[in-house]
């Protein structure tokens, strides 16, 4: 079986200490975390910027302040930023691709509904509609092009994987996109193992694919992944509990477990120079 590329999403935008006092806000602690990560296995780290109370962030200084951060304790690491959010615009989405140009930066493949209900409490916490259309779309990918950034194409469901096709048969996905099997958000394609079969079964063959799952499932379906020769992500932005139960206290730490996942699952996992020539994303100064 191929090596499994790790990646590793160190904070969100949704999540915040109340729930996970461990969690990064600052463009230090994501340096930090980043290095916790990249330590113990990770490849690839997935970044949303914060300003220094929690709140998301897209403002340019603070991405450039991360990007020095993490350089400065990962030189050769995977930086891959967000561009997806909810009520602004595609240019202040994009900003900070040109500027920083990151190796890689998420491509989100198609609007949904996106929310965060509490069963418990019978009410939402987050609801809104993420846009994507085509031409948001074709304006996103446009930019991550100019600056050289590979797209990780974050597919909530199976519509998502489709949409695809038409921007490749138009030239603007390149070769080395990855697809992202994003599970368990309210709006997309629920966490189950026959979901994520029927979803890999959607991957153009040879393609890159990783599986993103939220909450505990997380681990479930990181082992399909393992046995179907995938990878996966982990990271407190998507579950903050080990598989044994107890909260993650660093990003490190649930790489960790992923490493033993994926060694108990018969896979080695690849070292950041293996994963840039696997995806073949060279280093940038």
């Amino acid at each position: 079986m191929k090596k499994l590329i790790l990646s590793a999403a160190l904070t969100g935008a949704a999540t915040t200490r109340k729930q996970c006092p461990y969690i990064p806000y600052t463009p230090k602690e994501l340096g930090e975390e980043a290095k916790r990560a990249a330590d113990a296995g990770a490849s690839i780290v997935h970044i949303h910027a914060r300003e220094d109370n929690g709140m998301p962030s897209w403002r340019l200084e603070v991405f450039q302040e991360i990007h020095a951060e993490v350089r400065k304790r990962c030189p050769n690491v995977i930086i891959n930023y967000s561009t997806g959010a909810i009520g602004i615009s595609k240019e202040e989405r994009m900003n900070h691709i040109p500027h920083t140009k990151p190796d890689m930066a998420a491509f989100n493949m198609g609007s949904m509904n996106y929310a965060i209900y509490s069963k418990k409490a019978k009410k939402f916490y987050l609801s809104g509609v993420f846009e994507n259309s085509f031409d948001t779309m074709q304006y996103v990918v446009k930019v991550m092009n100019e600056a050289g950034t590979t797209p990780e194409m974050e597919c909530f469901d199976t519509g998502h994987i489709r949409n695809a096709e038409v921007l490749r048969e138009m030239g603007l996905i390149p070769d080395n996109a990855c697809y992202s099997l994003v599970m368990g958000v309210l709006g997309g394609i629920p966490a189950t193992p026959e979901n994520l079969m029927h979803q890999i079964k959607q991957v153009p063959d040879g393609a890159f694919w990783q599986v993103i799952a939220i909450s505990r499932k997380q681990w479930q379906m990181a082992a399909i992944a393992c046995t179907m020769n995938g990878n996966f992500r982990v990271g407190l932005e998507d579950n903050f509990y080990l598989p044994n139960g107890e909260m993650a206290k660093s990003n490190g730490e649930c790489v960790e477990w992923g490493v033993k996942l994926a060694n108990m699952m018969g896979r080695e996992v690849a070292t950041i120079e293996e994963t840039r020539e696997m995806l073949r994303i060279p280093l940038r100064d």
